[in-house]
């Protein structure tokens, strides 16, 4: 049996298949499994409390491990062998969350493209058609990850509490949140997981997406994403396109390409969960 996951920082999908990619159970579900953020031990509990991967531990014979925080070497090695350890006869491979968002986007498996991923986090790279190239060293959420949920969340906070926000989503903003300030530090400073933390108040985005005022706050993530990131690729995106993977760039489509527009690059294929994409790819090469 196969079991395949993808990972962000907020939330891991985990789906089991048979060798001819059928899945054989509902998606399992935990706690998003960072190795760049979260610890040895965290991490071993998180996978090893689920019961539902309890369950097949003894019965998977491969993993295909997609995750945030998997893109260099330490936390990668570190995060195999607790896979290993619990899944005793599986073969392990554990690889960056950009692959997964690849894999997913392409058209054919030789295609080249830009492809973006806008999720709790945001990373971009260039696919040739056989081998993936980054130009930026992801430097995690306090420093990067522009135009993720992660970001976004930062943003709504610090305009709430420096009154920037139109009256109306001020109100509406500190009724559905507790933005006590000391809650708020707790959580940042103090919790395992900020990235996710503020990440969670993305949602407020899309439920208030006819505000003039979220718009431009999307699209002026985007175009800062787009910046550091997909320019990175200037002369690559003359001729390839720009694909995207990630709950926030499902739901920013309309911002995407505004900006798009504006900063000349061709958009390509939309993908909200990579997941699903991966269980063909994979079966199809065992």
């Amino acid at each position: 049996m196969i079991l395949i996951a993808d990972s962000g920082s907020t939330k891991c999908d985990w789906i089991l298949v048979n060798n001819n990619g059928k899945q054989l159970q509902e998606k399992i579900r935990t706690k998003g499994l960072n190795p760049e953020i979260l610890k040895e031990k965290k991490l071993h509990k998180i996978i090893s409390s689920s019961q539902e991967l309890a369950a097949i531990n003894k019965d998977v014979t491969h993993i295909f491990f997609y995750g945030a925080g998997c893109g260099t070497e330490t936390p990668r090695i570190m995060l195999k062998k607790i896979l290993e350890d619990i899944f005793p006869i599986a073969q392990v491979e554990v690889t960056e969350d950009t692959m997964a968002a690849v894999r997913a986007t392409l058209n054919s498996d030789d295609e080249a493209a830009v492809v973006c991923i806008l999720g709790t986090g945001s990373n971009c790279s260039y696919f040739d058609g056989a081998k993936l190239h980054q130009r930026v060293v992801s430097l995690g959420y306090s420093l990067m990850d522009d135009a993720s949920g992660n970001y976004y969340g930062k943003q709504l906070i610090r305009d709430y509490y420096f009154n920037h926000m139109p009256e109306a989503i001020r109100v509406s903003f500190g009724n559905k949140y507790n933005m006590d300030a000391d809650y708020i530090k707790n959580q940042l400073y103090k919790q395992p997981s900020p990235n996710a933390y503020l990440a969670s108040f993305a949602e407020f985005m899309f439920l208030n997406k006819d505000s003039v005022y979220i718009q431009n706050m999307i699209k002026d993530g985007v175009r800062l994403f787009a910046k550091n990131m997909i320019m990175q690729f200037k002369n690559e995106i003359e001729s390839v396109p720009v694909h995207f993977a990630g709950s926030i760039a499902y739901f920013s489509q309309d911002e995407i390409h505004s900006v798009a527009e504006e900063m000349g690059f061709k958009v390509g294929n939309f993908v909200r969960r990579p997941i699903e994409g991966l269980m063909s790819y994979h079966t199809k090469r065992l």
